[in-house]
């Protein structure tokens, strides 16, 4: 079953990537993001009441959920959105890839949670990939103020999100169910995006072309209602760390998307980006110390 949700996921959020380009235009991202959790978490509590899925919940745990929602369904993505009014969605995507090292250091300071070498050198593995993935948008890059904005907001949405993963293993550690939690955290994220909009003041307009309705929608129930969920079924699994490598994948189904819908070419590099970033997946999924048989060797009297 995490194989699958594991599968499912990369493609999920692969795909997103071409869909939030869609949202561009003029329509505020505020309210295209809000548009999309509110779609997102009228559907999750639809099915939560009819098949009885939302649990009840303490006072005190309806606080985390909400810094959870505040964190994985707000700031995040604002700061994501923003990143890419001043760098290429590559090179944001880059950055987003280094969410499982955020995590690494995150469950350790919060959970004491150990990681593996195997993670590590997995981790660097993918992250090498990555970049020889987007080697292009590396180097046509002028590394400007704008650039310096773009990539504060790049890493500042990868925390939040990290945050929000770290907030998740939390409400899981008090029975909390990765529904019940995805859906009152997307009501929180709604209600803290609304509250962003009336203060900014503004319009909440909509685009009626068939790209923007149905990116959205693809936005918000795969990507939404899915994607998170699926996602923290996977944190609870398999780790936050060990979840979270899907950023490091789901580029890659990004980058084919691009290459159908905006003709993205595969390069040397690139492909080699490709078998870092299959290696470092399955070296972080590996149990076996990768050097146990050298250290045992070594250790062996002469």
């Amino acid at each position: 079953m995490s194989v699958l949700l594991y599968i499912s996921m990369v493609f999920i959020w692969g795909l997103s990537w071409i869909s939030i380009k869609w949202q561009h235009g003029d329509v505020p991202m505020e309210v295209s993001i809000f548009y999309r959790f509110a779609i997102a978490a009228i559907i999750m509590f639809i099915i939560g009441k009819c098949w009885r899925k939302l649990q009840p919940v303490k006072p005190r745990d309806q606080s985390f959920l909400a810094l959870q929602g505040i964190c994985l369904f707000c700031c995040n993505f604002l700061a994501f959105y923003s990143a890419t009014l001043y760098i290429p969605s590559g090179l944001v995507a880059v950055f987003m890839a280094t969410a499982p090292i955020f995590n690494a250091v995150h469950s350790r300071f919060f959970y004491q949670t150990k990681t593996s070498a195997n993670f590590w050198l997995g981790a660097v593995l993918g992250l090498a990939g990555i970049s020889l993935l987007f080697t292009g948008d590396l180097l046509k890059t002028d590394w400007s103020q704008n650039t310096l904005y773009g990539l504060f907001f790049a890493l500042l949405g990868t925390w939040c999100f990290s945050i929000g993963n770290m907030l998740s293993i939390r409400n899981t550690k008090n029975n909390i169910q990765p529904f019940t939690a995805t859906s009152y955290a997307m009501l929180y994220g709604c209600a803290a995006l609304l509250l962003i909009i009336l203060v900014r003041g503004l319009p909440f307009e909509f685009t009626m072309t068939t790209e923007y309705i149905g990116s959205l929608l693809y936005l918000a129930i795969p990507a939404s209602v899915l994607g998170f969920t699926f996602y923290l079924i996977l944190v609870d699994r398999l780790g936050a760390s060990n979840a979270a490598y899907i950023l490091v994948l789901t580029p890659i189904v990004a980058l084919s998307a691009s290459a159908v819908f905006e003709g993205y070419h595969w390069t040397l590099l690139s492909t080699l980006g490709l078998v870092l970033v299959i290696l470092g997946n399955v070296l972080t999924q590996r149990k076996k110390p990768l050097f146990s048989r050298f250290k045992q060797a070594t250790l062996q009297p002469n």
